[in-house]
This record gives structure tokens, sequence and C-alpha cells, in this order.
């Protein structure tokens, strides 16, 4: 299997494409005014505690204030000279709090915010404030497990702090993780002195962006290139990956050409990520809708072939779209409450075999989740965690003409309310002998097809109607003059 990291570097943006065998399965995009801040470390200062919801708004020096659950909260500092530690203490007004944002800002709420702060590195992840050792849960071998767990032991880490191995710890060295670990440390001994001589609010830690957070995160060992299309951004990279990466350096390539994701046939799946049909090999076809807080994914059978056996087809046709449904939910970053209405299935094995593939196929999926069984209607509810804005959001904005209800009204509806504006018109200025009204041309051509309620309208109020169709012109417009 031949596995990618493609990096397209503008002035406005930058982009990183992670593809198997040609095909992209990940997609993430960033740009300067649009900069994720989750990951980011700030002192704020507590603006308004409301006990009714459990939670302190806190000041960090954004527009919107960062919304903390009272019972996450571990650690907080005080507004005193030494800006000591103290232990489970009431969180007041004024206060001041270390905290991380785990959460991006979403619609009118402000972004969410941890005390448990954490910092990953390439291979572990440090908590200063949950001092204990773990291993991620992917790394599913028992004997690498306890070969992991034997060189935490050895590597002698401080205990007033903790640390977990992440799953690109698989396989890793006792030498690598150490230089992992201690750098860990350095960067947490940084941001601990930061917080004590900076006055709030401020910036304490800034994650890394986006390009060098996929190399940390996404470049290991079965990626066989990682290519970029900016010289600058290419000696930026290998800078990094020789502090950290030094053995993967060589398999860094600079793009020479003139567009990099069309030449690779990126351009066009990307593109296909915002369309609501997702169309498989088969004929079936996704229906993807979303809403602020729900997603429902609808599986329809669309032009496959159909079978003497409809459970089998059934059964065919679920498979193969639950590998589609995991992929695009990795791909538009899609989270909240995800409810998935694959076709109806008798058998109890054919419902449990879709589950099965379902869940194997979201195993590889970087964010939470949680899914529930499928019922016997073949419906599956699941959720996923959303830490960034979607790529929809950051790319397309509310139609400006439905306003987002994602319709128009049809040509005889506005033809319709077009003779009434008439009427309306001409009865508030009697004695009018003329006017024009203008239309898109294809509210104009059913107004046409009027012509008697056009003829009766004139009659009536003694005036000539001059149409006009005027193809700039929106559907729902009507000028009358």
């Amino acid at each position: 299997m031949s596995k990618e990291i493609l990096i397209n570097v503008e002035p406005q943006e930058k982009r990183v494409a992670i593809v198997e065998n040609a095909q992209l399965e990940e997609f993430y995009l960033e740009r300067p005014q649009d900069r994720t801040i989750v990951g980011n470390i700030y002192k704020g200062k507590v603006e308004a505690v409301v006990s009714s919801i459990g939670a302190a708004f806190v000041d960090i020096g954004l527009p919107k204030k960062g919304f903390l659950y009272l019972s996450e909260i571990s650690e907080t500092f005080e507004p005193v000279e030494e800006h000591k530690v103290i232990k489970n203490i009431e969180v007041k007004t004024g206060q001041e709090v270390l905290v991380q944002v785990v959460k991006e800002s979403f619609g009118t709420k402000g972004p969410r915010l941890s005390t448990h702060i954490g910092l990953p590195g390439r291979y572990l992840v440090l908590m200063p404030q949950d001092p204990h050792l773990g291993i991620s849960r992917r790394i599913e071998n028992e004997a690498e497990r306890k070969r992991l767990r034997q060189i935490l032991e050895e590597l002698k880490l401080p205990k007033d702090v903790g640390f977990i191995l992440r799953t690109a710890a698989e396989g890793r060295s006792k030498r690598e993780l150490w230089r992992d670990a201690r750098f860990l440390m350095k960067l947490w001994a940084r941001v601990k002195k930061a917080n004590q001589r900076i006055t709030t609010p401020y910036l304490v830690y800034e994650e890394y962006d986006l390009v060098l957070r996929a190399i940390r995160d996404y470049f290991t060992e079965d990626v066989s290139k990682l290519i970029i299309d900016s010289k600058d951004e290419f000696r930026r990279i290998r800078r990094f990956m020789n502090m950290f990466l030094g053995y993967l350096v060589k398999r860094v390539e600079l793009y020479k050409g003139y567009d990099l994701f069309k030449d690779r046939d990126i351009e066009r799946q990307i593109n296909k990520i915002f369309e609501n049909k997702v169309y498989l090999k088969s004929k079936v076809y996704l229906v993807i809708e979303q809403t602020e807080g729900l997603v429902v994914i609808d599986v329809n059978s669309g032009g496959f072939k159909k079978s003497k056996n409809p459970e089998e087809m059934a059964f065919k046709v679920n498979s193969e779209a639950a590998i589609e449904i995991a992929r695009q939910l990795r791909l538009r970053n899609l989270g909240g409450i995800i409810v998935i209405d694959f076709i109806d299935m008798e058998r109890e094995g054919h419902r449990q075999g879709v589950f099965d593939i379902l869940n194997k196929e979201l195993s590889k999926d970087k964010a939470k989740y949680d899914v529930l069984g499928i019922s016997k209607f073949g419906v599956v509810e699941m959720t996923r965690e959303r830490i960034h804005r979607t790529t929809t959001m950051l790319s397309y904005q509310e139609c400006p003409y439905c306003k987002g209800k994602g319709r128009v009204k049809s040509p005889l509806t506005i033809s319709i309310y077009a003779f009434k504006e008439l009427r309306r018109f001409l009865s508030e200025h009697p004695g009018r002998q003329s006017l024009s009204i203008i239309l898109n041309p294809s509210v104009y051509q059913e107004v046409l097809k009027e012509k008697l309620t056009l003829t009766a309208i004139e009659r009536r109020f003694k005036a000539k109607i001059n149409l006009i169709s005027e193809s700039a012109l929106h559907i729902e417009d009507i000028k009358i003059s």
C-alpha cells in the first residue's frame, strides 16, 4: 500500500492531503486568519462563575470568552504575587488560571478550555496535572505494550508529571522515547516560567501550525513520501525533522511542477468533499446532510444491479457504504451526533457484519468516537469528537440568496407573486398609465404563459405593463418601476 503526504502552500492558506493508493483519505486546511487555537495554552482570568451550569467564563484575550467546566478544574493560579499553585480551591471571579484550548469556537460558543494541560510530542504526551504513565489503547499488541511499559519505568521520568505513549510510539527505541520526553520536560519548564512572569490574559504556548502538526502526527514509517511545493516550507520541515525524525528526512521531496494537487488528481477529490451526495463504484450513493449538532447519512442503493436475493444485495451495499462512511467522516471532519441509515437487512448476522466493518474502519480515525449497536431497522447512532471547524465551514459561507435554506422558490411560485405585486403597486399608484416589471428569464417565461391574467390586470387598472427579462436578476427578485 502506497501512502503519501502532500502539502500545498499558498500565501493565503496551507493544505495537507493524506493519500493512500492515489485516493484522498484525510484533508486539512488552515488559513492565517483561521489558524486553530486548539492546543494553545493561555494564562487567563475568570470573568464570571455560573453555578447553575457548573462552568466559568475565562478571558484569554480573544473576542469570545473561553468556557471552562468547574468539574474539570484540578489546579488554579491565584492572582497573588508569587502565582503559587493551589490545589482544589473554589473558583472565584478575578482568579488567574492556566488553561488549554481543547475545542474551537463554534457558532455563538466560545472556545472550550481545560486546566488539564497536555503537551504532545512525537511519541509522548506530557500531562503536568495528571502524574501517571499510560499507553494508547490503539497499541493492541500485548507484548509491545509490555515492552513500552518497561521502557517508561527504565527512563525514570519525574514523578510529579504524567506521560502517555502515543500510537506512534509503537516500535520506537528507548533512546527515541527519552529524547521526546526530555524535549517535553524542557517545554513544560518554559511554560511554567512564562506563566509566573506574564500578566493575564496572555498566550503562554502556541501549538504548531498545520504543516508541523501533520508531520508530528501523521509522518510515520508507513508513509513512503512527503511532497511539498514550497521551498521555504521544505527547508523548515527538514530543520524540524532533523531534530525529531532524522531517519525520515530522506523521504521529504520538494515538488518542482506547477500544481501539485492537480497533477496528483487531489483537487478533483477535494471538490467532492463539499457535495452532499457521494457515489461509490457500485453506483450506490450516500446522502450526507449536516446541521449544527447533527449529521444524517442515508445509504441509497441507487443504480446498484438488482439481484434475485434482496437480502444479499442489501448486505453488499451496506458493507461497501460502511467503508466509505468512515472515510467521509474523516475527510469532512464531521462531528457531534451522527445517525447512519443503512438499507434494511433481515438477518442479524448481516447487520452485525456491517456493524463490524464500520467499527474496523472507524478504528483508523484519530478523533474520539462512540458507536451504539445497529438496530433492526439498520440505523446506527454514534458520536464523533469535533475539535476543529470542518473544511466546509472554513471554505464556504451562507448562501446570500437562499440564506442557508438550500432551496429557492420555483419560477411558477415567483410568477404568481409577481402578479400580486403588480396589483398591489397599481392600487397604490392610481392613474399610472404604464410601468415596467423586470424578471429573471425563467420567471418571465412563466408570466408569458399567463397572458390572459396580465391582460386582465391591464384592463382593470387601465395601465400598460411592459415585461422585461434580465438574466443577471436573481430568480426570487422582482423590480417594478
